[in-house]
Parts: structure tokens; C-alpha cells; sequence
């Protein structure tokens, strides 16, 4: 997301995955934004709005692995056709991963939109939320994620997904 939502609140907190912003709007969570800038001070509001206390204690339980379910009001931002992937990815259940090519099938997509799904998973702006990083390759290898692969490796194996770069360390 380039720029803030007009009439955004947001906070900052500290994560294993490192500094997220939160951004609320109208009382629904918009977006999650990775590498928050040093300006925001974790764990304060800059403008109060509820959600983003009880997304920020969210987020937090599950980093420590006490939730595997988010209830949070969300109003992603997105055209119709990254609104229907990303209400797919809200589906997707803790520790199970899912392909692109699963989903455009899901959407009843012709063969080929895999690519289309891909680009709109990019776009998801409510990352971890919304969990688009339960999504890989065809191949079950991590391809591509807004965050970095390390990031999406290591929220998989915070829900006891092993990632490629694991099955190598067994052998």
C-alpha cells in the first residue's frame, strides 16, 4: 500500500517477523505493512481505534502459537478479482498450505491463471491476517512473498510447516 488509507489510524508493534504497522479505518483493519519506520513507537497508537489494540493482541498470540484463527474485522482494499483470492486465502487453514493453482481451480479460473492469483496474493494488504503466506508453488516450494521468502519460511514453521530449506537440513 503506497501511501495511508485517508482517515487511517495506525500502530506499530514488534513481531518475530520484525516491526508491523497497523492500519485501521472506519473500525475494520486495512492493512499490515512490514518494516514499519523507526517513527512509530511499538505498542502506541497514533490514533486511537479499538481494532488495532485487539489486532495487535491478536497477532501476538499467534506469534506465540496460542491462535491459529483470527476475528478481526477486515476491509481489505483491491479490485473484485484480488477481493475473491483473498477471501479464498481467509479460508486457508492454519498449518496447511495450498498452491496457486488450487485456488484459481477453487475460483472456477481457466488453466493459465495461476499467474493471475499469484499477482493478486502479492497484493493481499492484510498479510499474516489474510494468510497469504500459506501459499506456494506447484511444487510445494516458497515462491513468492511481499515479505520476503524468510518471512513466509518462518511463519510456516511458526504453524509446523516444514519449507524446503528444512527438508534439506534432514538429510
Amino acid at each position: 500500500m503506497p501511501s495511508d488509507p485517508v482517515g487511517a489510524h495506525s500502530l506499530v508493534m514488534p513481531s518475530p517477523i520484525g516491526r508491523l504497522e497497523l492500519l485501521a479505518r472506519d473500525g475494520s483493519l486495512v492493512a499490515i505493512r512490514f518494516d514499519a519506520a523507526p517513527d512509530g513507537t511499538p505498542g502506541t497508537v497514533r490514533e486511537g481505534a479499538p481494532v488495532l489494540v485487539e489486532a495487535r493482541r491478536q497477532l501476538t498470540e499467534y506469534f506465540e502459537g496460542a491462535r491459529r484463527v483470527f476475528d478481526l474485522p477486515l476491509r481489505p482494499v483491491g479490485t473484485e478479482f484480488q477481493r475473491r483470492v483473498w477471501d479464498v486465502l481467509a479460508d486457508v487453514p492454519w498449518g496447511t498450505t495450498t498452491t496457486y493453482g488450487s485456488i484459481a481451480d477453487l475460483l472456477g479460473l481457466p488453466p493459465g491463471a495461476s499467474r493471475a492469483v499469484g499477482a493478486a496474493n502479492g497484493a493481499n494488504p492484510i498479510p499474516v491476517v489474510l494468510p497469504c503466506h500459506r501459499v506456494v508453488g506447484s511444487d510445494g516450494t516458497l515462491t513468492g512473498y511481499a515479505g520476503g521468502l524468510e518471512r513466509k519460511a518462518l511463519l510456516l514453521r511458526l504453524e509446523g510447516v516444514p519449507t524446503e530449506a528444512d527438508q534439506g537440513s534432514l538429510f
